[in-house]
């Protein structure tokens, strides 16, 4: 088997990944440590900070290219033109001595504000700002009188120079470390990967008894994260490759965006597994012998080519196995036992051809006024966004450097300087990242103490001992127990302590440092409970809401002449559940307190399900898409059959994903109750009979029976319109794949809807455990009461 040597390969390629990082990083941070202990006396005047050049080597060379590393001196550049230059105008103007601790931690909160309120500047030049601001202001209040107002800014510059220029030197030699060759890499990875997943589809899909099928299937499925992981390291080097065109005019210029053909690859193989998901056995019954061959045949050449795929091509199927295809796909017939080996089918015409994209933007001007307020109402949210966060890392920042004074004037700044460093692009799990930051700290501490003590007799080589920390770091940074808030925090805590110099003895050198840091690392959590009261529990509740209100409009839009909505409102709900995602992981990790324990497993399964839905509809836009495309006007006269068809699904799921938007903003039933009695509501949910009656049928309940009629007449409506086809055996393949794949996924839409309601259920039950629940008497209150409200 091809699967366990590809397994062993990846296993290498992450240990080199992460030994050749640590080695990098060990290599700037000694270009430093060898310029500040043995470099000329005026470069070591100049280099006032090397703490900061080591915390700059961090912050810009961690699993870095060397396209990483030349953005890194632009961002750094314009860090010091944010945090250094107005800082020389402001000591001017204050002057050093009269700053206090009060009027020192005003300067950094304010100048943090103006760092930090831009939306477009990346997180890196924030955080070297951030960490130039907190050095120029608490060292001058610090040294009072004594501090030159132009040079000592100018030193704090000239120590993150030092540490650019050395991860610039580290990426370059021996060899460079380019981020075309490692997406080339990860490229042939990729390759060989898809292909050994195709591979083992194909053989799944053409076995002859479910024992071996479902073995083949599990060898996939466990291929699938290590593709994704690749895909995504593709995806995420693109920008990288761009900035190493400029100095490298050798390079080959490759293609802008690598990372969306592969993507193309890995959409089918994803359409693939989830037809095995609904297969309810194998051997597979609308394959012959001489169909099975074909699509092996068919199968090892798509396979040769995927695998043959580069950073420059894509796969392409020569002609005679397209022929092969056409005379394949002439023999099928839309059935509804055989939906889920259609589909399949489907997916192999994927990845035969580029999936094709909607190119129409016939929008009416109600549409566009629509789209124009909504783009200004996400607009003012995205500015009070960040107005909320520049304030909270500007008084987080301010109130860390005030208190640290105080406990410690000479360390004060250790106190303000990991939360400048630490600085998140978006919300995090509050006391989840401190809890780590705060560990890797102490572990760092703590090997930086051992270092010092083993190495007491070679003070000027002792940051050699870092060697090994990074590497154990690497891999910190890449466990789930630490991540890369507590694997930085751990190599920047030993690279203070070993890199040091005029800090005192070590050990005092620590307690004093993890002291300013827990104090920090306080502030900090005390300003996100105060300014961000929202539990991530609250806000995972809202955002499935959302997506359910987002899901209910895109079903609402499966119709043929509105795919280019649909396609909208599909990238509008894969954010939303993309978002829901961060916060169920920070509700799972913040504490409970007081609170009802958060239900993680059943919301997993909600994300789980509403994935599945957004896949669903993708595949049925794509059919869609390809339906009107390989008919072209042969498809109007069947337009209003197949959408009437359509419509009991839509009726249905539709009806159910507003019960599920009312129902899971609910927060108690009993006050829900309360509530309901209090406006003298007499409504009689199950009979229907009151005056609140027409609030009550918001779920369209379908029978088995209902939707197996109504997928009949999809059928006998999908076989008239392939058969009245006349312009050839090769279209109706086609158009049969397309109309198969849309059932597909409908019944999907139909299973997954199931599947939500009893998630729901069980998660208002959670929620109530001493309340009996009845989504459909829940949902029919909360809108009978919002009705009473507005007409009152």
């Amino acid at each position: 088997m091809a699967t366990p040597s590809f397994e062993s390969s990846r296993t290498r390629a992450m240990w080199r990944t992460c030994l050749a990082s640590a080695l990098r990083t060990a290599l700037a941070c000694t270009i430093v440590g060898v310029a500040t202990l043995f470099g000329p006396q005026y470069i070591k005047k100049q280099i006032a900070f090397p703490a900061f050049s080591y915390v700059t080597v961090i912050l810009v060379v961690t699993d870095a290219t060397l396209g990483d590393t030349f953005r890194g001196c632009w961002l750094a550049l314009y860090a010091t033109i944010q945090g250094v230059c107005p800082a020389i105008l402001s000591l001017w103007l204050i002057g050093p001595a009269r700053l206090t601790a009060g009027t020192t931690a005003i300067a950094v909160a304010l100048s943090a504000f103006v760092v930090v309120l831009p939306e477009n500047t990346h997180l890196i030049a924030k955080r070297i700002a951030l960490g130039q601001i907190v050095l120029v202001y608490v060292i001058a209040y610090i040294n009072g009188g004594q501090t030159e107002t132009i040079m000592h800014p100018v030193h704090v510059a000239a120590s993150t120079g030092l540490g650019v220029v050395a991860c610039v030197l580290a990426l370059i030699f021996p060899y460079p470390c380019l981020a075309c060759c490692e997406v080339k890499r990860n490229c042939k990875l990729f390759a060989e990967n898809a292909s050994e997943r195709f591979n083992l589809f194909v053989k799944a899909f053409t076995a002859e008894d479910n024992s071996c099928a479902l073995a083949f299937i599990s060898q996939a499925k466990s291929l699938v994260k290590t593709g994704s992981k690749l895909l995504q390291g593709i995806k995420t080097k693109q920008e990288s490759m761009k900035w190493e065109r400029f100095p490298f005019k050798f390079l080959r210029p490759y293609g802008e965006n690598p990372g969306s053909r592969f993507q193309d690859v890995q959409t089918p193989l994803r359409g693939m597994e989830i037809a095995f998901d609904n297969s309810p056995s194998f051997p597979v019954g609308i394959l012959n012998s001489d169909q099975k061959s074909v699509l092996h045949m068919l199968g090892e050449n798509i396979s040769k080519q995927v695998n043959n795929m580069s950073l420059e091509s894509s796969a392409t199927v020569p002609e005679s196995n397209q022929e092969n295809t056409q005379k394949f796909f002439q023999t099928l017939q839309p059935t509804k036992k055989d939906l889920p080996s259609l589909f399949f089918l489907f997916c192999l015409n994927l990845l035969l051809n580029k999936p094709i994209t909607n190119s129409s933007s016939s929008t009416n001007p109600k549409q566009q006024n629509q789209q124009g307020f909504f783009q200004n109402y996400l607009s003012i949210t995205k500015s009070n966004k960040r107005f909320m966060a520049a304030f909270k890392c500007s008084l987080s920042l301010g109130l860390a450097i005030y208190f640290g004074s105080i406990y410690s004037k000479d360390n004060g700044f250790w106190a303000g300087l990991p939360v400048a460093i630490s600085l998140a692009g978006s919300r995090e799990a509050t006391f989840k990242v401190a809890n780590v930051k705060a560990q890797g700290t102490v572990l760092g501490t703590i090997y930086g103490i051992l270092g010092c003590f083993v190495l007491e007799k070679y003070v000027q080589i002792r940051f050699l001992s870092l060697l090994p920390w990074f590497i154990v770091s690497s891999f910190l940074r890449q466990s789930t127990m630490y991540g890369q808030a507590g694997g930085l925090s751990a190599i920047i805590g030993a690279l203070l302590i070993l890199g040091r110099k005029g800090f005192g003895p070590p050990s005092e050198f620590a307690i004093a440092r993890i002291t300013e840091t827990f104090i920090g690392l306080s502030c900090s959590i005390i300003v996100e409970i105060l300014l961000q009261p929202t539990r991530a529990t609250t806000l995972a509740k809202l955002q499935l809401s959302k997506s359910f209100e987002i899901l209910n409009e895109s079903i609402s839009l499966i119709s043929f002449g509105s795919i280019g909505n649909l396609v909208e409102s599909q990238n509008k709900l894969k954010s939303h559940i993309i978002e829901m995602g961060k916060f169920i992981a920070e509700a799972e990790a913040e504490p409970n307190f007081w609170f009802v324990p958060f239900h993680g497993v059943c919301y997993r399964k909600l994300v789980g399900s509403l994935t599945k839905m957004f896949e669903y509809l993708h595949f049925g836009s794509q059919a869609f898409m390809l339906l009107e495309q390989e008919s072209g006007g042969s498809i109007d006269n069947f337009v209003h059959k197949l959408d009437g068809d359509i419509k009991l699904f839509k009726d249905f799921v539709g009806s159910s994903m507003k019960c599920f938007e009312e129902v899971s903003l609910v927060k108690s039933l009993v006050i829900l109750d309360k509530e309901f009695e209090k406006k003298k509501l007499s409504v009689d949910v199950e009979l229907g009979t009151s005056q609140s009656s027409s609030y009550c049928n918001i779920i369209r309940y379908a029978s088995e029976e209902e939707i197996d009629e109504n997928f009949r007449s999809y059928f006998e409506h999908s076989k008239e319109f392939v058969d009245q086809i006349v312009n050839g055996e090769e279209l109706k393949g086609q158009v049969v794949l397309s109309l198969s794949a849309l059932g597909f996924c409908m019944d999907g839409l139909v299973k997954e809807t199931k599947e939500i309601e009893k998630a729901i259920r069980e998660v208002v039950q959670w929620e109530n455990p001493s309340s009996h629940v009845n989504l459909h008497d829940i949902s029919c209150k909360v809108r009978a009461l919002a009705n009473i409200i507005v007409a009152n």
